[in-house]
């Protein structure tokens, strides 16, 4: 069986954090996926109209999951205020969280 570390970690996480929804899980599992399909960099360099279409959500609701994810402890969230520039998103989870970029 494949297991990806990173969602399996996650979901062990929020089962014991009554502070999660499903619009957050939705949105991480998103990260995920977008993480996965960008060579496993971390953090992951993106613009949140690119992880809209997969998260299903609006701008509104991502900004706040985000801020969310970041304040429990699931994410690092550095967002850059600029056009031009990506917002960084560093995933806290196992080998991942110390920062190599660890495949899960």
């Amino acid at each position: 069986m494949v297991v990806c570390k990173p969602l399996w970690v996650f979901f062990e996480r929020v089962s014991h954090d009554p502070r999660i929804g499903s619009t957050h899980i939705g949105l991480f599992a998103a990260l995920v996926h977008y993480w996965q399909g960008h060579s496993f960099i971390n953090p992951i360099p993106a613009y949140c109209i690119d992880i809209l279409p997969v998260a299903k959500m609006s701008a509104n609701t991502y900004h706040k999951c985000m801020r969310d994810l970041h304040d429990f402890g699931y994410i690092r969230y550095e967002p850059s205020f600029k056009r031009n520039s990506p917002s960084h998103i560093f995933l806290k989870i196992g080998e991942v969280e110390d920062g190599r970029d660890e495949k899960a």
